[in-house]
């Protein structure tokens, strides 16, 4: 038999932790902040457990409210969905995807309507971010990330790998003959301050101190960089119109592997037919564009020609 679920409680503790607020929860669901801290206190007394610490500021959440958020909002995900799918009265599933803003517009943005094709019955929400995303906070299917692959709690599949290598505009890059050049420039940064130091030692050249502003996304860095204000780390492999264009130049040859892309979801979600769907859309494209780059620069096959046969040198006959 199943246990009586206290459904208004859990949505009101649902959206203070999700907002980290009574108030603004209460705006969300359209009541006092009154009754929606009334209804989470009656949840934290049937639990007999404190769900929020409440501070002068604001909400933290307990170690039993973190345990709990995940768990709730993947299921009101989920009924919300099966509802709005009833209501439109089809088949169509939404799969919300985060994505790192990089990623979002140097690859997936100028291919996605080509997984719409393929999937009209699937309804596609990208939500971009600066790699810094909480699936679950966020209401998220799937998060597409940079980094190592090692993030608690998550699945997590390869998908490019992205070394890093400078960009600058072209008046700068007229005036950078080696590596150690670059100690007269201004370099822009992330908030990976591991990253100079790493390509400058691949480089083979000492690493000058870094100081300026920090960008949260190699895309306003490569902006940055475009303009002149200075000579931007980022991951090449996602910036190929600028650098076509020339609008950006690579000056320097030399690489460092700071780390890849990633498709990652929660462990605890069960994985849904529409999001299988784009997972396998997006290794198939990468595979597949892969190969078409493998087969552009492979070295044309060499030509068997046969040599022609010298003729037999004539030998003289004796009169007889």
């Amino acid at each position: 038999m199943r246990r009586h679920l206290p459904l208004n409680a859990l949505r009101a503790f649902e959206a203070s932790a999700r907002l980290l607020s009574f108030t603004r929860a209460g705006m969300e669901l359209r009541v006092t902040q009154t009754a929606i801290s009334h209804q989470v206190k009656q949840l934290e007394e049937l639990l007999g457990a404190s769900l929020f610490r409440r501070l002068p500021r604001g909400l933290v959440l307990t170690d039993e409210g973190l345990a709990l958020l995940p768990v709730l909002t993947d299921a009101l995900d989920r009924i919300g969905a099966a509802i709005d799918r009833i209501e439109a009265k089809g088949t169509r599933e939404v799969v919300t995807v985060g994505c790192v803003t990089t990623f979002a517009t140097g690859w997936l943005l100028q291919r996605v309507d080509r997984f719409k094709r393929a999937h009209p019955y699937i309804d596609l929400r990208l939500l971009t971010n600066n790699n810094r995303v909480d699936i679950a906070g966020d209401g998220l299917d799937l998060a597409l990330r940079f980094g190592d692959g090692s993030w608690h709690g998550t699945e997590a599949i390869h998908l490019l790998s992205a070394p890093l290598s400078p960009v600058c505009c072209p008046d700068m890059a007229g005036r950078l003959r080696k590596p150690s050049d670059l100690a007269q420039e201004f370099l822009l940064r992330s908030y990976r301050a591991e990253e100079w130091p790493l390509w400058f030692a691949v480089a083979g050249a000492p690493c000058p101190k870094i100081q300026g502003p920090i960008f949260d996304s190699s895309v306003a860095m490569a902006e940055a960089a475009a303009r002149g204000v200075g000579v931007g780390l980022v991951p090449t492999a996602m910036f190929g119109n600028e650098l076509a264009s020339g609008r950006l130049v690579r000056p320097f040859a030399a690489e460092v592997p700071a780390g890849s892309y990633w498709l990652t979801w929660l462990k605890s979600r069960e994985v849904t037919s529409g999001m299988r769907a784009f997972r396998d859309w997006l290794l198939d494209t990468l595979r597949a564009e892969a190969s078409e780059v493998e087969d552009a620069v492979a070295p044309a096959p060499r030509r068997n020609i046969k040599a022609k046969a010298r003729p037999k040198p004539r030998t003289k006959t004796k009169r007889r």
